[in-house]
């Protein structure tokens, strides 16, 4: 009786909501399932557009005692302190001290009653509680020497912009308008970049900071397998991209030997940790062409980004951070672990990159750290402008590493921890570096290493770049 009841339930819905579509249709006077006619907007998003530096003024700081005492011999007698009216409802708290001297409250008037400014008998400094003068410095503009204000608070920078009307940066760009523009700036200025801006950083990281290599807690000839064993699984799980499941049913069937596919992820770490400070450090002989570029993958269901940074010459990875997000902070590692593997910074040094405007603020945080290099944006898929069409050809190089990696990357399905992730990227920038041999150097591999070149196969070359890394570290350690 009971499927007879659902069937007969499930028709009367279906009848309802038949009913339902007709009388909205004859409401509304179109069906329901007519397309919209209106066509999206398409509203361009403003190209991200760096200004110069700033003029920066640092504020000089004085002693209060030495000014007093400067006062004296000048005047022949003290400078006293600010005498108050007895009636006076104006106090000066007694926490308060002068931000340019450190004069205590006992100089300081209070310079418009009760509001909160104050002023400094001893230096003559004018402040207040919510804007002191102990501002690391003060930014002026380039174009007019007015000072800048802050008006947005971004998560890695603050902006500045310079409000001056006179200002020739902004006057330059008015004169710069067409008829047809300034109609648009009238109704939609925000489309348009018309004054000086300037991005502070709030990034706390020191650029060119030299990293010691540090010895891994861990000893590989305690492993439960021999080198050749391990020089095998690296090969058919990295070279090959294997899934580590795959890599253990392959020493299986093939090999005889038993293995787990969890102890083959653990002997992944453990090598990519031995491996990851001399493949970072290595003396690479690097050219001037430099290119770089994000991709996807996925740890701990979450999409993450791995940044390659790579030499369109000697077809080496310089840079493969990982990182949960695509933010400046990101751009700004990738490209400084760049710059640590060069012995001289070159002064036309230059990135292709994509149409991401990362990497211009990252070339704008080390511009403030006095270390210059350009960067050319390819935009798009086609060559719609100069730039674009000539170093086209540098952003395809790195895009053909990102299939690369896919290929190996695909079979693991994404990784279950950040570790993991790191651990897979380090082998397969060791394997691509010091083992693959390219198309592109007639065969050869990247980095040459006698040592690796004069073995038989594969699995004994990954033993003895294991052995090679062991060997740096201990030497660099001691």
């Amino acid at each position: 009786m009971y499927p007879q009841i659902i069937t007969y339930l499930l028709t009367f819905i279906k009848y309802q909501d038949q009913v339902i579509r007709t009388l909205l249709t004859l409401l509304i006077g179109k069906s329901m399932f007519d397309k919209p006619v209106e066509k999206p907007v398409n509203k361009p998003y403003r190209k991200l557009q760096v200004d110069d530096l700033p003029i920066i003024e640092t504020l000089q700081k004085f002693d209060y005692k030495l000014l007093l005492n400067e006062y004296q011999e000048k005047n022949g007698k003290p400078l006293k302190p600010v005498r108050r009216h007895s009636n006076s409802k104006t106090t000066v708290p007694s926490s308060i001290k002068c931000p340019k001297c450190g004069a205590p409250s006992d100089f300081l008037y209070a310079n418009n009653g009760d509001k909160g400014q104050y002023q400094c008998k001893v230096c003559t400094c004018l402040f207040n509680q919510k804007n002191h003068y102990s501002k690391e410095a003060i930014l002026k503009c380039p174009h007019c020497a007015k000072t800048l204000e802050k008006v947005k608070e971004r998560k890695d920078f603050d902006v500045f912009k310079c409000k001056n009307n006179d200002c020739s940066y902004y006057q330059k760009k008015q004169n710069g308008l067409s008829s047809k523009e300034k109609k648009q700036f009238k109704k939609d200025p925000q489309a348009f970049k018309m004054r000086y801006i300037f991005r502070q950083f709030r990034i706390d990281y020191q650029p060119l900071s030299k990293r010691s290599p540090q010895k891994p807690k861990l000893d590989l000839s305690r492993l439960y397998v021999s080198p050749h064993t391990l020089g095998l699984i690296l090969t058919y799980h990295v070279n090959y991209g294997l899934s580590a499941r795959k890599t253990a049913a392959l020493m299986k069937d093939v090999h005889g030997v038993s293995i787990s596919h969890q102890s083959i992820l653990n002997y992944e770490n453990s090598v990519a940790l031995m491996l990851k400070p001399y493949v970072d450090h290595y003396p690479y002989e690097l050219s001037d062409q430099f290119c770089g570029d994000e991709t996807y993958i996925r740890v701990k269901g979450r999409w993450h980004y791995l940044f390659f940074f790579f030499d369109a010459v000697k077809k080496i990875i310089l840079s493969y951070p990982v990182s949960p997000n695509r933010d400046t902070q990101s751009a700004i590692l990738a490209i400084d672990e760049v710059l640590l593997k060069m012995k001289e910074i070159p002064k036309n040094l230059t990135f292709i990159v994509d149409g991401n405007p990362i990497y211009l603020l990252a070339q704008h945080f080390f511009a403030q750290h006095d270390i210059s290099f350009d960067v050319k944006q390819v935009i798009g898929l086609t060559n719609e402008d100069p730039v674009s069409t000539e170093y086209r050809p540098l952003k395809q190089i790195i895009e053909r590493l990102n299939r690369t990696f896919k290929g190996n990357y695909r079979s693991t399905h994404g990784f279950g921890s950040d570790h993991g992730s790191v651990s897979f990227v380090t082998l397969f920038v060791a394997y691509f570096n010091f083992l693959r041999p390219h198309s592109a150097l007639e065969g050869k591999v990247p980095v040459i290493h006698p040592e690796l070149l004069q073995l038989p196969n594969m699995p004994a070359r990954w033993t003895k770049l294991i052995g090679l890394a062991q060997d740096w570290i201990i030497e660099q350690t001691t």
